[in-house]
């Protein structure tokens, strides 16, 4: 008897009775059989290690060779809050929120439990001919806190969710054309790289939708391109993520004046402000009178765990789009409306609301901001501190003094930029701070850190970059050295 013929294979093999295929079958008790190829725990603890090379060889062959070239090739082993840990049980402080996706904090323990109810609750999920109730629950959550707004649609991602939003509003106006601004960031897929203020993003990738940029705060930009005619929709971020760039007061309001005028819609991008980053629900509401035709959201809404997002939408357009039976699936996500993702949804929703996480980022946030502002008068490096809650911008500027001059041209010489990664650098190599450089060619570094960013995490922060400040004004060796480094990289790039 081979082996692929013992009783074994007999019992589990594909074809025997009650069995689900080769690697199922059934227990004496009658339960499923536990499969005996994949542990976790195992893989990880043999092969983890091999993480910078299995990038190289299978994945991004330049994200390993970037984050050597900067000393950023660290192992992180596990976190929680706004924390994480290194394999050397190193803590570190998270300026970056993935990104923006840990809004309430990495591993939050409701979180975590409503994922692990989900997959205990054993749900009959997307069967497709069913209207599940999480889904249902999740819209009317995030319906309450978003007046004027009526229905939603659920997909996996921030750039999935501009997708949708383009598409309903060309549909619903009759229009081509979607405006944007520049140096505005909508997502990478085709659509919503269409609407994409940073040319880099785009070279190579042409042809793309029809699609024109104005500049943000010029309301006479938007009325020009508006008496065309053929403009569907305006999309645009009420805080840039790039660079942090807050629109005037006044010019959201005064836009969408004129959309309505021209029966265009207003399309507001909070995928990475929305959900109580910047101290509002949306960063829109920091403007009174601005009302969207349509929201999208993204990130935090995942709680870290599980890829969401939501296109919210007034009533009229939705069923525009989805007109008759006919049109029930002229728009659709295959994963969109999973039950995991709706439970980390709505728990994301109950610990902002129980733990009152927008009033933080708007306290914390407001604390932090002014703390480096006031460093402002004492580095003539820096330019200025801008932003709204947890969403901040530092920017740095050409120094006065003849010797810091110098080396600022020499760093601007090779490529701009290189400055703000000079001060990244050392908060992480020696304050163990994790930041990022806020988009490419721009002096400005982004913090965006988990809601449940604390005051003594904002002392942690504030101590360790003015140490770096003043090793930056004090001519230090070790950052300077760092900067002729990437200097070398930049030229050899080019």
């Amino acid at each position: 008897m081979t082996a692929s013929e013992g009783p074994e294979a007999s019992a589990a093999g594909e074809g025997a009775e009650g069995a689900p295929g080769p690697s199922g079958g059934k227990d004496p008790a009658g339960g499923p059989r536990p499969s005996k190829g994949f542990d976790l725990a195992t893989l990880l603890a043999e092969r983890g290690a091999e993480r910078y090379e299995l990038y190289t060889k299978h994945l991004n062959h330049q994200l390993p060779r970037m984050l050597h070239t900067i000393g950023f090739d660290r192992f992180y082993e596990r976190a929680e809050g706004a924390h994480f840990w290194d394999a050397e049980g190193n803590d570190h402080l998270d300026m970056l929120a993935g990104f923006g996706v840990m809004g309430v904090g990495r591993h939050h323990p409701v979180v975590r439990k409503a994922l692990h109810d989900v997959l205990d609750a054993g749900l009959a999920d997307l069967t497709r001919f069913d209207c599940p109730p999480l889904p249902g629950l999740l819209a009317e959550r995030l319906l309450a806190h978003s007046p004027h707004l009526d229905r939603v649609f659920f997909g996996n991602s921030g750039t999935e969710a501009v997708e949708t939003a383009l598409k309903f509003a060309r549909y619903a106006t009759g229009k081509p054309r979607v405006l944007y601004c520049t140096h505005s960031f909508h997502g990478l897929t085709t659509g919503s790289l269409s609407v994409n203020g940073e040319a880099g993003f785009q070279d190579g990738f042409a042809p793309l939708l029809p699609d024109t940029a104005v500049p943000v705060g010029d309301l006479d930009a938007l009325a020009k391109e508006l008496k065309r005619g053929d403009v569907a929709a305006l999309i645009v971020e009420p805080i840039q993520g790039h660079g942090v760039y807050i629109p005037p007061a006044g010019w959201l309001a005064g836009a969408q004046e004129l959309l309505r005028k021209h029966k265009a819609l207003l399309i507001c991008d909070e995928v990475q402000t929305g959900l109580g980053r910047t101290g509002a629900f949306y960063a829109y509401q920091h403007e009174e009178g601005v009302e969207p035709d349509l929201v999208t959201v993204s990130k935090a809404l995942s709680g870290g765990y599980v890829p969401v997002s939501a296109t919210l939408g007034k009533d009229w357009i939705f069923k525009k789009v989805y007109s008759s039976m006919d049109r029930v699936l002229v728009h659709s996500a295959s994963f969109g409306s999973n039950a995991q993702a709706m439970a980390a949804g709505l728990a994301v929703l109950s610990v902002l609301e129980d733990e009152r996480l927008v009033e933080n980022a708007r306290v914390t946030g407001d604390l932090l901001r002014t703390r480096l502002a006031a460093l402002i008068e004492r580095y003539e490096l820096l330019k200025e501190v801008r932003g709204r809650g947890l969403m901040i911008g530092i920017e740095f500027g050409r120094p006065k003094s003849l010797g810091l001059r110098s080396r600022w041209t020499m760093l601007q010489a090779a490529r701009k930029g290189l400055f703000a990664q000079m001060v990244v650098v050392p908060l992480l190599q020696r304050h163990r701070i994790l930041t990022q450089v806020s988009g490419d060619h721009v002096e400005i570094i982004k913090l965006i850190p988990p809601l449940v960013f604390s005051e003594a995490d904002v002392d942690r922060f504030v101590t360790a970059f003015t140490e770096v400040m003043d090793d930056a004004h004090n001519g230090g060796g070790l950052m300077w050295e760092f900067g002729r480094t990437l200097v070398k990289q930049a030229v050899a790039n080019r």
